[in-house]
């Protein structure tokens, strides 16, 4: 595979996490219904797993479907649904021909039963895989994490297991959906919009933003490694002075 950071010693990041948007639009532009720009979305999504593979990328969390997502009209939802199962079943070889481990993030109880038992089922395969964390945010919103984490913090200090003063960003951490996870270094969103649309609020607050513009669909490996290199060419100061880092 050839690559923009051939020969460049800057790190690569560790986690990417990417904002796949603009499916339906892709679609509409061609005459086509949204659900057209979901299915070539999917082959988008495999091309970009193995690339991030073979790059040495540790860790891609792909925001798939969100809390919000759930009130879109049925027949959408119904449809990423069925693509959901039906990618998943396809995709074991390709995860585990990778070494790759897949992962969950989100309320996944709320997912249809099929799609749930699938998840499932293709995570306890590759649980043993020691290659790139593939986590998908399914039925995810971090507004709703962190509510869950604080309930879930309150309840420990009503039942004297956690102190008030003990609280702090470790126990926050290891109550989140990615207790298990780092945080991002990079965050990518396709399709031109430049919002996180309630994706890992937490996770995110010193990762490098890159906005494209253009629709997921159409997102290549060149796309991939311009937005690293992007990132290996800024300064990352995590609130330090850039003599600091010197």
């Amino acid at each position: 595979m050839s690559t923009t950071t051939e020969g460049n010693n800057k790190a690569l990041p560790k986690h990417i996490a990417i904002i796949m948007d603009g499916n339906g639009r892709w679609a509409k532009k061609q005459g086509k219904l949204r659900v057209f720009g979901h299915e070539h979305g999917v082959k988008t999504v495999r091309r970009t797993v193995e690339d991030c593979a073979k790059l040495g990328v540790e860790y891609l969390t792909l925001y798939t479907f969100s809390t919000e997502n759930w009130n879109r009209p049925k027949l959408e939802v119904d449809t990423l649904m069925r693509l959901l199962v039906a990618s998943l079943k396809k995709e074991l070889v390709t995860l585990t021909k990778n070494n790759i481990r897949l992962n969950t993030i989100g309320n996944i109880a709320t997912l249809p039963k099929r799609a749930h038992k699938e998840l499932l089922d293709v995570m306890e395969k590759t649980k043993d895989n020691s290659g790139m964390v593939l986590t998908l945010a399914l039925s995810y919103g971090a507004r709703e994490e962190l509510k869950t984490a604080i309930q879930q913090i309150a309840t420990k200090v009503k039942n004297n297991i956690i102190s008030i003063e003990n609280i702090d960003e470790t126990i926050i951490n290891n109550h989140l959906y990615t207790h298990d996870l780092p945080d991002v270094d990079l965050l990518i969103r396709t399709s031109g919009e430049q919002r996180i649309s309630n994706f890992l609020l937490w996770q995110i607050a010193y990762a490098e933003f890159y906005f494209i513009d253009v629709f997921w669909p159409d997102f290549t490996e060149h796309h991939l490694l311009e937005a690293i290199e992007n990132y290996q060419n800024r300064e990352r100061r995590f609130g330090k002075t850039s003599e600091q880092l010197i």
